[in-house]
């Protein structure tokens, strides 16, 4: 019985497992036709190797049947002459095999090579036109592994699988009608002993993979009890509650027992081997015993040399025999790689440029929001009938609870996501009518999860603009508050901000990205929470960046603080999806409803008095107006 949870992928003793068995793909005309295109653009070459392959495999071969003229001709008839052009002979077709081998080994490497760059290509470009719920929805290592893994099985799968059956193929095709053609008894005599040589390749096999699968579950118990344990937040919590002794037990016991596993794995290696090397000297054995008697008893014009071409014939189709024995799990395998990076291409584009993109006559940033209703999953409605209007270099704030549709309303914009209900304008035009390209070149947005490239400064801005000039990034470092920092660094504009800025604090990294956004230069501006994550001194600094650059062009901001909503000309407040109230500070505190709740809860509870807001960024007002 196989081991639990793999089944026999095949006699040579591969396995496949349950998770891959139930993964298999359909193999249809539609699927095999769809690989096989990928090779199309390189069917010249593929013929090459092809006919590198065949005679690769017969030339690989000659050497053994010149091994019968040696032996009959050269030894046995005590030719010299001969026996040196025979020896000759199969020394020269053994070299040409070997580099017309590499010859078709760099053929098929090229084709290879330039299927996968087409594959990653087409997936990247495919995967940039995804809409920003396809990235939220899909696990980001499940779509790297698509691009990594997957694409790069396909190399091996050309390289390996597909090569493989043909050269197999091929080359035992030739070995069996040689020995056919040397003498039809002993030839079914080699075709009977064949399968021989797979029944212990596919026991051993089948121990091999149960044991190096138990002592990789042991190995990958070890590795989580190293990164629990030797971490350094795991280190101290070991520490605190004195379980030093525990631990070592715990990595003690799984290390013992994953050695034992690897000591019988190797173990039965050498046993599988012993077996092998067993069965393979039984098939020449009875080839020469058989074939003895037919010389000795029944006057045969068998010769000495006939069999010693045929014993080596049959050498040549053990190997052969075993790997097309395997295929199928190799073949399963390629399919299922095949199917999964097929699956991704054939995910729709949800965000779709239109066939014919209409131009607002005139590019200001003027958003207007007509009836707007979305919903992330079709059941819950985030947003409901979401209408207001932004004018031309007016701003506006939008404030509410946390999960009330604030930043959903900004991702409609750009068409990160399409409305399923209304519709959003841009200076006029729907914004679905617009190319993304023009569209999205109007919209800057900074964001409360800022992201910086492992790079410099300098590289940082120029991703806004590559053709910014040094006086024009240091004007936009100026206007973000970020230029007096910058001059302090040894480097300046090159000082390196390390992986996902890491070397700089949140609010260095947010004024950054303030200055980034200011080098694109959009009609529209927008601020989605830019100073929620950070401490007081650093969002006063952005706050004292952004009053400003909302004078200068048409902005939006997004805000759970209300102190960094006061200079907008209009505020929206939002409540599960809807527009509950719009007007100015003042007004909105004086309504008593849910923004003077926000401003309740945010300053009033903070013992912060009333008027006495300055520090906060928020308009100073007598104490009766609230």
């Amino acid at each position: 019985m196989p081991p639990a949870g793999m089944r026999p992928g095949g006699p040579g003793g591969r396995f496949m497992t349950e998770e891959e068995m139930a993964a298999a793909p359909k193999i249809t005309p539609a699927l095999l036709k769809r690989v096989f295109s990928y090779l199309k653009p390189y069917w010249k070459q593929l013929v090459l190797v092809l006919g590198c392959i065949a005679l690769s495999s017969v030339a690989g071969l000659l050497p053994s049947i010149f091994t019968g003229k040696i032996v009959d001709e050269g030894l046995i008839g005590r030719n010299m002459r001969l026996l040196i052009i025979y020896i000759a002979a199969s020394f020269g077709v053994t070299v040409l095999a070997s580099l017309i081998g590499v010859f078709e080994s760099y053929i098929n490497n090229w084709i290879a090579q330039h299927i996968t760059f087409d594959m990653r290509n087409m997936m990247y470009a495919h995967l940039q036109k995804m809409s920003q719920r396809f990235f939220t929805s899909n696990n980001q290592g499940d779509i790297i592994t698509r691009m990594t893994s997957d694409i790069d099985g396909v190399e091996s799968v050309i390289t390996g699988t597909f090569r493989s059956i043909l050269s197999n193929s091929i080359t035992l095709v030739f070995a069996l009608v040689a020995m056919f053609q040397r003498n039809w008894v002993l030839a079914v005599l080699g075709v009977i002993i064949i399968p021989l040589f797979a029944i212990p390749t596919r026991r051993a096999g089948k121990t091999r993979w149960t044991l190096t699968n138990e002592a990789q579950q042991c190995n990958d118990e070890v590795n989580g009890i190293l990164n629990e344990t030797l971490s350094v937040s795991g280190q101290l919590l070991v520490k605190l509650f004195n379980k030093e002794e525990e631990e070592y037990e715990r990595y003690r016991s799984v290390n013992s027992r994953m050695i034992g596993l690897n000591i019988r794995e190797r173990m039965a290696g050498r046993w599988f081997f012993m077996v092998l090397s067993t069965v393979t000297n039984i098939g020449p054995m009875l080839l020469y015993l058989v074939g003895g008697i037919l010389i000795m008893r029944y006057d045969s014009s068998l010769t000495v040399g006939d069999i010693t071409v045929l014993v080596a014939l049959l050498g040549k189709t053990y190997m052969p025999v075993n790997s097309l024995l395997n295929i199928q799990v190799d073949w399963m395998r390629a399919m299922a790689m095949f199917s999964r990076i097929f699956d991704y291409y054939d995910m729709d584009i949800e965000i779709k440029e239109p066939e014919h993109p209409v131009t607002p006559k005139e590019l200001t940033g003027a958003v207007e929001f007509r009836n707007v209703a979305f919903s992330y999953d079709g059941e819950k409605q985030i947003l409901k009938d979401i209408s207001f209007k932004l004018e031309s270099g007016h701003s506006m704030a939008i404030v509410g609870p946390s999960g009330s549709g604030k930043s959903t309303i900004i991702n409609l914009i750009p068409r990160l996501y399409d409305v399923c209900a209304g519709s959003v304008e841009f200076d006029g035009v729907d914004v679905r009518k617009m190319s993304l390209e023009t569209l999205r070149k109007c919209v800057g947005v900074v964001s409360q999860e800022t992201y910086l490239f492992n790079g410099t400064i300098r590289d940082n801005l120029k991703y806004a603009n590559p053709a910014a000039t040094e006086s024009e990034m240091i004007e936009a470092c100026k206007k973000a508050n970020i230029y007096d920092f910058i001059e302090n660094q040894e480097l300046g504009l090159d000082t390196m901000v390390g992986n996902r800025g890491l070397k700089l604090s949140g609010g260095e990294k947010q004024r950054i990205s303030i200055a980034r956004v200011l080098l694109k230069d959009p009609k529209l501006l927008i601020f989605d929470e830019a100073t929620s994550a950070l401490d007081s001194i650093s969002e006063s600094r952005i706050q004292e960046a952004i009053d400003p650059i909302i004078k200068e062009r048409t902005s939006i901001l997004i805000a759970h603080r209300l102190s960094t909503i006061l200079a907008a000309d209009m505020i929206y407040v939002l409540k599960d999806g809807e527009i509950v109230e719009s007007g100015q500070h003042k007004d909105l505190v004086r309504a008593k409803g849910v923004y003077a709740e926000l401003y309740e809860t945010q300053f009033k509870q903070s013992g912060i008095p009333e008027g006495g807001l300055s520090e906060y960024g928020m308009m100073p007002l007598p104490s009766d107006e609230y």
